[in-house]
């Protein structure tokens, strides 16, 4: 299974801005990712695509890849804190406030998805069938036969 990451460090949004993007991708193909990344309103939203984009070519580039994009997906996104700079902005009568511009190390890591193997997902799809149940476990018994719990 192949994995590669990529890191962008010493952007100038904060981190939690960036998390909120990130979240959005993680998880996803990496073809959805990059089709939500480019139509979403945040600013951010660029450079995590590049970063996304990088991690892929890592991953294009590592021994044993198999060539096949569409099997990989986002297997893991955060951003760190990075260093604040610290200015100061002129207030009135001779003071001064503090300004804090943030920035975020933005890491995005990518993972190939194993082959699935469709002969066996269909043959048990097929036995399923003859035996007249789903292929899905059914539910645990309901809540009403549970017995109340006491206040």
């Amino acid at each position: 299974m192949i994995h590669a990451k990529a890191t962008a460090r010493y952007i100038r949004t904060s981190a939690q801005k960036a998390g909120l993007v990130l979240a959005q991708i993680r998880g996803r193909d990496v073809n959805h990712a990059l089709a939500t990344l480019q139509f979403s309103r945040k600013a951010v939203a660029r450079v995590i695509e590049k970063v996304l984009r990088s991690a892929v070519a890592n991953a294009q580039q590592k021994e044993g890849f198999t060539g096949d994009v569409d099997r990989l997906y986002v297997s893991a996104c955060h951003a760190d804190q990075g260093p604040s700079m610290k200015r100061v902005r002129p207030a009135p009568m001779g003071r001064a406030f503090r300004v804090v511009k943030r920035t975020a190390h933005l890491t995005v890591g990518v993972s190939e998805r194993p082959a699935r193997v469709r002969a066996a997902a269909v043959e048990g799809q097929a036995g399923a069938k003859r035996r007249g149940r789903t292929a899905r476990p059914k539910q645990a018994a309901s809540r009403a036969t549970k017995p109340a719990a006491k206040r």
